[in-house]
């Protein structure tokens, strides 16, 4: 008996796993519109350093850099279009490294309120003027769960900690025990959700490299010189603290060489990248699929998928976990 509910493909992995080209081949085969799961493509005006496709996806260049995008926003802009997507006749297939997001859309978030830039920029006055461990502190006397699970330094998590109190009286812990998680998704679609990552580390790292080296050759630098100029945007911003813009940033600040921020956002990048992978070992109901040097299928142990069908690219592997029967 076939499965009435429509398929919904959830594509996730680290930093520069060959995630967008298998999203885009997967497309082809399976009729899919692609929805963007990454916080800083939501972004105009940063293409270069955020490796912006050229094939069209939702949810890129939907904001101004000034402007915050939460994860709630995500949640519920991606549940619209699925569903829309699904109206169409067509398959969404989610693909992206922000993993939050992918939290947020799966498990259901409780109805906090959204980005408020008012109080955002007023709380980012309070930490030029203070310092963010002195934010941290106010936050421990109103929200002292939330505080002991935030590290002082974490500017965008307690930006958005404080900015949920003030702008509803609730403390984010109290509206994170107001979620439920209700089994909506399930009942809607047929989900399946897939992670793509090179077998060995060394591989991942020297994609980090060569493609961040590769942005600087195709303008990084003179992208977020544009976005320094324009005068309206700040380090502090959630945009400009996307990996490789903060380290720039910091160069045209006077804060580092050249050298030392290239340096800098090859190691950051690696850090994200690293993030992720732990937050994918820990993801409950993944189809691995593994690669090796040149991108092609690498054979694996704890597949779900019999060797008799590993076929040598990943669109294979891929597919074929879509034809497996729902759990």
């Amino acid at each position: 008996m076939s499965d009435p509910r429509p398929l919904l493909i959830c594509l996730m992995g680290p930093t520069a796993s060959g995630k967008t080209d298998l999203a885009i081949e997967l497309a082809a085969a399976r009729d899919c519109e692609l929805i963007s799961v990454d916080s800083a493509l939501v972004y105009r005006g940063m293409d270069i350093g955020t490796a912006k496709p050229a094939y069209p996806h939702h949810l890129v260049d939907i904001l101004d850099p000034t402007q915050a995008y939460s994860a709630a926003d995500f949640s519920r802009d991606a549940h619209r279009l699925a569903a829309e997507i699904v109206s169409r006749g067509r398959t969404p297939l989610l693909v992206g490294g922000t993993m939050l997001y992918f939290k947020a859309f799966l498990e259901g978030l409780a109805d906090m309120p959204s980005a408020d830039p008012e109080i955002r920029l007023q709380i980012e006055a309070e930490a030029a003027a203070h310092g963010w461990p002195w934010l941290h502190a106010q936050l421990a006397e109103v929200d002292p769960d939330s505080a002991a699970r935030i590290h002082p330094n974490h500017s965008q998590r307690l930006n958005r900690a404080l900015e949920v109190y003030r702008a509803s009286g609730v403390t984010l812990s109290q509206w994170q025990q107001r979620q439920q998680h209700k089994p909506v998704l399930a009942e809607q679609y047929r989900v399946v959700q897939l992670a793509i990552c090179p077998q060995d580390r060394s591989v991942l790292h020297e994609r980090i490299n060569l493609r961040f080296r590769q942005m600087m050759a195709d303008g990084l630098l003179n992208e977020v010189t544009d976005l320094y100029l324009r005068g309206d945007l700040h380090a502090d911003l959630p945009a400009m603290r996307a990996v490789g813009y903060r380290q720039l940033w910091q160069y045209l600040s006077g804060v580092c060489t050249l050298q030392e921020a290239v340096s800098g956002a090859v190691a950051a990048t690696r850090q994200l990248a690293k993030r992720q992978l732990t937050w994918l070992r820990k993801w409950q109901g993944l189809g691995w699929i593994y690669t090796d040097t040149a991108g092609n299928l690498a054979d694996s142990s704890g597949s779900d998928i019999a060797p008799g069908n590993i076929a040598e690219k990943p669109i294979q592997r891929a597919l074929n976990y879509l034809d497996l029967p729902p759990i």
